[in-house]
């Protein structure tokens, strides 16, 4: 038997500062199994877990070395059988970029993939990470063929998922190095899931520039968070969304509802 569980992925930008805007509310009101949290900007110390522990869940997390930046963290109320912090790479895991649980025979990843926005030598290591990661998930697809992975990809795949394609074909996030970075992802195994289940709805983001206060009002944003999942797995979705009206972040949450076999839970 099988039941359907929903797993989230968003991107905090700062959790203390989601915090201030009313975060532990939204986690307590059960809006899934699994959430997993990007962009923490905190150490474990600094993260007041009782708060997620109250409503049910059990934390994880996986802090840059650097304070106050990067990191990752999974709330679950599904108990893993492993947990891995990072993916091997140093430059990856003293960013605090990766952790994953092992669920049965599914493994759970939540990353949070670099961005290129702050000038070339960043822009460079993005490429550096993205063909490391492209190496490191197809040697782990063979381990673990059933895959979930969550993250802030920091790229909008195609046309329909940014709101200025061609004011943008020059903005880190969609150069045409990273869009075909996307799509030899996807031809490689992977299923968007949110597009699986919404081939052609335009206007659907999940970040919005702060630098533009109107902007998120205006809905004139990117898609750039995701839940891919591998071919073996397609069967088991249920439900795909996005969710921009929650507001603790420049992103807001993505959705993915699974069939999820009972000996997992």
């Amino acid at each position: 038997m099988a039941s359907t569980i929903r797993i989230l992925s968003y991107n905090l930008n700062g959790i203390r500062s989601a915090l201030k805007k009313g975060l532990a509310d939204w986690v307590a009101s059960n809006p899934g199994d699994i959430i997993c949290f990007q962009e923490t900007k905190a150490q474990p110390a600094d993260i007041d877990a009782s708060i997620f522990t109250k409503a049910g869940y059990e934390c994880f997390w996986f802090s840059a070395q650097k304070k106050g930046y990067s990191g990752v963290g999974i709330l679950t109320k599904i108990k893993p059988d492993k947990v891995f912090h990072g993916n091997g790479f140093p430059q990856s895991d003293a960013e605090g970029r990766v952790l994953q649980l092992l669920f049965g025979d599914t493994l759970l990843i939540n990353a949070y993939y670099p961005s290129g926005t702050s000038g070339e030598e960043r822009q460079q290591y993005k490429y550096q990470w993205l063909d490391e990661w492209f190496d490191y998930l197809e040697k782990l697809k063979k381990q673990y063929p059933k895959i979930i992975l969550c993250g802030d990809y920091n790229i909008a795949h195609k046309e329909i998922d940014i709101h200025d394609p061609k004011g943008n074909k020059n903005s880190s996030g969609f150069l045409p190095e990273e869009r075909a970075w996307m799509d030899k992802f996807f031809a490689h195994g992977w299923i968007d899931t949110f597009r699986y289940v919404h081939p052609n709805e335009p206007h659907r983001y999940s970040w919005w520039s702060m630098r533009f206060p109107t902007v998120r009002q205006q809905n004139k944003g990117w898609r750039i968070d995701y839940i891919a999942v591998t071919e073996p797995l397609k069967p088991a979705i249920v439900n795909a969304d996005i969710l921009p009206q929650v507001q603790h972040s420049d992103h807001c949450p993505v959705l993915l509802e699974l069939k999820w076999p009972a000996k997992n839970k």
